[in-house]
């Protein structure tokens, strides 16, 4: 299979709607015969016949299906699989997502597009501060794109605040890319030990796994934060293992920018109906161009909305809004629906709160008990915390005062690949 590449959103509506055409024919075709699990399910179809607006009749594939089934949706012989990688599992069970070279090439032009869009070039130096290993895709991707990129990458991976300090100070990385809460501890950690973030070489923050905007698009207090501490921007993007496709904001900083002839995004309701751009709902991906393990309407579990109004950086594409939330993991407390990423988000902006972690239990059929652990500073009470998570989102929660050690135990476990701050023991029917 041969990559085609264009100058992403820089086309015009018009060229984006022809390539993103073309390519979405020749992609349920591929899936047509060379998938066994797709070549069951679209019997029947011509692909041929598809549009993007009769793409919405199309069945869904969704989590349970790639679990249950992995094998089938493997489309080209094992001896052309490279590379294979396994999903964070932050919802279940990690599955096995299997790369040909074709695979990887994509992989690359992916995050070098997005990582472009965000301003980095081959003059810059890229810490990463994610996980380079346990069979995870991000540092990978990231790495393979900087390098097409033609900037150098400093592969620290998953490090102490020391180390990652002492890199920042030795190697003057112009980019770092992690996860924000750990970019702002990080930048905490050396102002507390003379190092002033903001005079470092630093001059941009690649953010991954945790929103930086809410629904508004307007910035978080943890976004604030890390702008203020480094006074660098800081760019939020959004990926799956699954769909190996790559949302990544611009300079604008108002919603990740679809690559389009790597992805094909919706959003549909719970009945799995696509809605209109600017409505949340689930987001459901088409990744193109994928040879391995190829996907047709693949449901990511997580919530968000699309932007489709042009963007000021002159870009044509729709844009992914912030991720909201995950569906599984919707919270139902005394009336209320909420998801755990607006009381994490609400957790970040306390003063006084260094690290925290949210334990969902079940109450009864109908309601969900919260209970959130927090290691705090001199003047941050329980009763404050949960007079403000009462005030913010209406939701009424149970907290627990515990050590910094206590909490780094429970979300960072000896197996974790990125931190977990919701912990979900609620029974399930």
């Amino acid at each position: 299979m041969r990559l085609s590449a264009f100058p992403g959103g820089w086309l015009s509506a018009e060229e984006i709607s022809a390539v993103r055409q073309r390519l979405l024919r020749e992609h349920l075709d591929y899936c047509r015969r060379n998938s066994p699990f797709y070549r069951d399910l679209l019997a029947g179809i011509a692909p041929e016949a598809v549009t993007f607006e009769s793409l919405a009749n199309l069945p869904l594939t969704d989590k349970q299906h790639f679990s249950a089934r992995n094998a089938e949706f493997l489309a080209v012989p094992p001896d052309r699989i490279v590379d294979i990688v396994l999903s964070s599992g932050t919802t279940g069970l990690p599955n096995s997502v299997m790369y040909s070279e074709h695979d990887l090439r994509r992989l690359a032009h992916n995050e070098a597009l997005s990582l472009a869009a965000c301003g980095v070039t081959r003059d810059d130096t890229a810490l990463l501060t994610c996980t380079m290993d346990r069979c995870f895709v991000a540092g990978l991707a990231y790495q393979t794109g900087l390098r097409q990129i033609g900037a150098a990458v400093i592969r620290s991976g998953a490090s102490t605040l020391a180390n990652q300090g002492d890199l920042i100070r030795r190697l003057n990385p112009t980019v770092l890319v992690g996860v924000p809460t750990f970019l702002r501890k990080l930048g905490r950690f050396l102002a507390e030990n003379g190092h002033d973030p903001a005079a470092s070489s630093v001059r941009s923050l690649v953010c991954i796994g945790e929103p930086l905007r809410d629904a508004g698009l307007a910035p978080l207090q943890l976004a604030q934060d890390l702008e203020a501490l480094w006074q660098a921007p800081a760019f939020s993007t959004y990926a799956t293992s699954e769909t190996v496709s790559t949302f990544c904001e611009c300079p604008a900083r108002c919603g990740g920018h679809l690559n389009p002839e790597l992805a094909i995004v919706e959003i549909v309701d719970a009945a799995g109906r696509r809605l209109p751009a600017g409505e949340h709902g689930e987001v459901v991906l088409t990744p193109l161009q994928c040879e391995g393990m190829p996907l047709v309407r693949f449901r990511t579990g997580d919530m968000s909305f699309l932007i489709e109004v042009p963007c000021s950086c002159g870009r044509f594409t729709p844009r992914l809004g912030p991720i909201l939330g995950r569906l599984c993991q919707m919270i139902k407390t005394k009336g209320t629906t909420v998801y755990p990423l607006a009381i994490l988000a609400a957790l970040n902006s306390m003063a006084g709160i260094s690290d925290y972690y949210v334990v969902a239990t079940s109450e009864d059929h109908l309601s969900d008990l919260l209970t959130v652990h927090a290691a705090v500073s001199d003047g941050c009470s329980p009763e404050s915390i949960a007079e403000q998570l009462q005030s913010r989102l209406r939701v009424k929660t149970s907290v627990v005062i515990r050590t910094e050690a206590e909490i780094a135990r429970e979300i960072q476990g000896p197996e974790s690949r990125k931190a977990n701050r919701f912990i979900d023991q609620r029974s399930r029917p």
